[in-house]
């Protein structure tokens, strides 16, 4: 089974520029961690929260 590629949803690039960010909360009680995939054709960000997204099939 191969696994699927991701591909930006604007352009279609398969080539994406990996990064991580963290979100507090408004008042500062919890923190969300993220992963972002930016196009490098388009520079579209995806964001991915702890590693699922609408894109896992399982």
């Amino acid at each position: 089974m191969t696994t699927p590629r991701l591909s930006c949803p604007l352009c279609r690039g398969t080539d994406f520029q990996q990064e991580t960010a963290r979100q507090d909360s408004r008042w500062g009680l919890t923190s969300h961690r993220m992963t972002l995939m930016i196009c490098r054709r388009c520079r579209y960000v995806l964001h991915f929260y702890d590693k699922h997204s609408i894109f896992d099939f399982d």
